[in-house]
């Protein structure tokens, strides 16, 4: 039966093992992610037993790309990425860079006789972090929208960006570093790039000009029919269809149409919809992509190679996290914030897996650089949960026993504190806001349309920049940083307003207030019955819990309509 109904036995046997020890992972407080290699291991030609269609699985593994590419995309936020585009730009570009001459530098020191191109591949493998390990770490922690969360979604979407760029150059300069160009050819480098990026550019203008209007109105009208199958079937179409027409008609990678498909599709006012529909079947595929992943791994290389195991962990653990926290730091950002990016980094994931496969396939990478990836992989994942849960005692640690890095971490910055010509009406009664979001900014339009004086404490430096061009008297910094609120004059100001929703802190933030001001009011929001119950049992002022405010706005709508007293 296994050899008449291979894809059947395959498909089975894959997501069968993986539910297994995908579930055992979580029990071991792991990433699934963990699991799901591990069943590919145990499937694989490397191990003993049963030994999956390893061509099935790598077609199987194409469309669990393409998946994984589509839902990139349809989460793709410009916004996100503008927000704290000078740090996130900047630092994941350098923490690349590093990383890339740490893999590439291990993969010349051990002697292998691999080519440029080769090394080149292995330590770009390297320097990209999982975006999937990044943001179950950071909902697990609750901090996805803190100041340090955006920090570390923003650092990864460049990364991302950074991953696709090279999937799309890599197959053109693949003879020219040492591999196998697409086609055989070896023609001009320079004719090569300019026909390829003409490509590209073509697929992108016609997906930015035309997608953008066709594929939501698509969505729009299939939503019409009310047919929850019809709508499915749409978004999973349009995501395989665009990828697959895209290397077709335009010769670009699977990886990329994907990913435009995705961005097309976040244009429409179904993309949420389109997102939480597609998510079982992406889901689905994505573990077999995993699976096939592991699949390729030869688990004698643990046994074999043990040294350059380990250093392939100390790069992506250790040397990218390193980098990554030096940056941060001299961007003039807290501890605190370097720490929790640096942990965000000390992994990798999918897009190093399609690096690497796209490497071997282009005759690049050697299939034992694959292996080592996998390897870094596994254990990088596995270990990651422990390297989060040290942040907080490290950050206490180093801040006890270093005098550099406490200066280090509070230079002389001019946005930690309120410039000398700032007017008495900001520094005297004024409403301390803590946070300048989406429900900041509209505290702060609502004060100022008062003429209510108020004074911003955010974690943004660049929207610290922003308000003080515009003559807003703001500070940068963690309001649960004592030194935050003394530069924001909190100890005479009338209110304590915490608009950032990020609970986290918030404990720290009004203890502080009160310590210095033991007369201002406190004035919290959040999402969660559970902190808001919390928060008012800690005597933390008022406390605005987000669905009861809309609750209650609406039905004084609905009341004010019928002519009823709220």
């Amino acid at each position: 039966m296994s050899h008449s109904l291979p894809l059947v036995t395959t498909i089975a046997t894959a997501l069968g093992l993986a539910l297994v020890l995908g579930f055992l992972a979580v029990r071991l407080k792991l990433p699934t992610l963990v699991g799901y290699l591990l069943a590919g291991v145990l499937i694989g030609p490397f191990t003993p037993g049963f030994v999956a269609d390893g061509e099935l699985a790598g077609e199987l593994a194409e469309i669990g790309v393409m998946l994984l590419m589509f839902g990139v995309g349809l989460h793709f936020s410009l916004d996100d990425l503008l927000a704290v585009r000078k740090i996130a730009l900047p630092g994941a570009l350098l923490q690349i860079a590093v990383a890339t001459a740490l893999g590439a530098g291990a993969a010349w020191a051990w002697g292998w006789g691999w080519g440029w191109g080769a090394a080149l591949v292995f330590g770009l493998a390297l320097s990209v972090a999982s975006t999937v390990v990044l943001l179950r770490a950071l909902e697990a922690r609750g901090v996805l929208d803190s100041m340090n969360g955006r920090i570390a979604v923003g650092w990864l979407i460049v990364e991302d960006l950074a991953m696709v760029l090279v999937l799309v150059l890599l197959p053109p300069l693949a003879g020219w570093l040492g591999g196998t160009a697409p086609g055989g050819g070896h023609g001009n480098l320079w004719v090569t790039l300019g026909i390829t990026l003409a490509e590209v550019g073509a697929f992108v203008v016609l997906m930015l000009v035309v997608g953008r209007r066709v594929f939501p109105k698509l969505l729009w009208y299939v939503a019409r029919t009310g047919s929850r199958e019809l709508f499915t079937l749409c978004v999973v179409a349009a995501a395989v269809s665009i990828a697959f027409g895209a290397a077709t008609l335009f010769g670009v990678s699977f990886a990329l149409g994907a990913f435009f498909a995705g961005m097309v599709m976040r244009e429409s006012e179904f993309s949420h919809r389109a997102a939480e529909e597609s998510l079982p079947l992406r889901d689905a595929f994505a573990v077999l992509f995993f699976v096939s992943v592991g699949m390729l791994f030869d688990p004698a290389i643990l046994v074999e190679q043990p040294l350059r195991v380990l250093t392939v962990v100390a790069i992506i653990v250790l040397g990218k996290s390193v980098a990554a926290a030096a940056l941060v730091i001299a961007f003039r950002y807290p501890l605190n914030t370097a720490l929790t990016v640096s942990a965000s980094l000390a992994q990798i994931g999918e897009f190093s897996f399609i690096l690497a496969g796209l490497g071997v396939s282009l005759g690049l990478l050697p299939l034992a650089g694959q292996s080592l990836i996998v390897a870094g992989a596994l254990i990088s994942m596995a270990i990651n949960p422990l390297v989060f849960a040290a942040v907080e005692p490290l950050q206490g640690w180093v801040r006890r026993r270093s005098a550099l890095a406490r200066r280090l971490e509070r230079p002389v910055d001019p946005l930690a504190q309120l410039p000398m010509a700032t007017k008495d009406r900001y520094l005297s009664g004024q409403v301390v806001l803590v946070g300048y979001g989406r429900v900041g900014r509209r505290i702060g339009a609502a004060l100022e349309a008062q003429d209510i004086p108020y004074v911003v404490a955010e974690q943004n430096r660049e929207t610290v920049e922003r308000l003080r061009a515009r003559g807003i008297a703001a500070v940068a910094g963690n309001a649960a940083d004592p030194a935050v609120l003394i530069q924001a004059h909190c100890a005479r100001a009338s209110m304590l307003v915490v608009a950032t929703p990020d609970t986290f802190d918030v404990r720290q933030m009004i203890a502080v207030a009160r310590k210095l001001n033991p007369t201002i009011e406190t004035v919290v929001r959040t999402h969660n019955e559970e902190a808001a119950g919390f928060l008012e049992r800690e005597a933390a002022g008022k406390v605005f819990l987000g669905e009861e405010e809309l609750a209650r706005a609406m039905s004084r709508y609905v009341f004010e309509r019928f002519g009823r007293s709220p």
